[in-house]
């Protein structure tokens, strides 16, 4: 798969326990991308931030929090995150999505294609 040189990124932010389907949320998303075609996706685990409620989530020795933030990275065509975006929005009651033009330098799997 070849990515055009002008991509854009899809970036969700969401709470590490949020679910979908009886499934963690951000596994949903990521195996929805796959099955989508989606070129592919990063989840990253934030060590403190904060949300719409302005209640601060952090990871700290003495409370370990269950719901850090979450956000997921996803680089595609804009037309394709689109369509992804569609299908995704019911299923996040909370958090934020961005979109933004991502130029893409190298998108490979640094395996030869014979």
């Amino acid at each position: 798969m070849a990515l055009p040189e002008e991509g854009y990124l899809l970036r969700i932010f969401i709470g590490e326990s949020d679910r979908h389907e009886g499934k963690l949320l951000y596994e949903w998303i990521v195996l929805q991308a796959k099955a989508h075609g989606l070129a592919g996706a990063t989840v990253l685990r934030g060590m403190m931030g904060f949300g719409a409620h302005s209640r601060i989530h952090t990871f700290k020795i003495e409370r370990l929090s269950e719901d850090l933030p979450i956000v997921i990275e996803i680089v595609d065509t804009r037309e394709k995150l689109e369509k992804f975006l569609a299908v995704i929005d019911g299923a996040i009651d909370e958090g934020l999505a961005t979109f933004e033009k991502a130029q893409v330098r190298f998108y490979r799997s640094g395996k030869s294609e014979k």
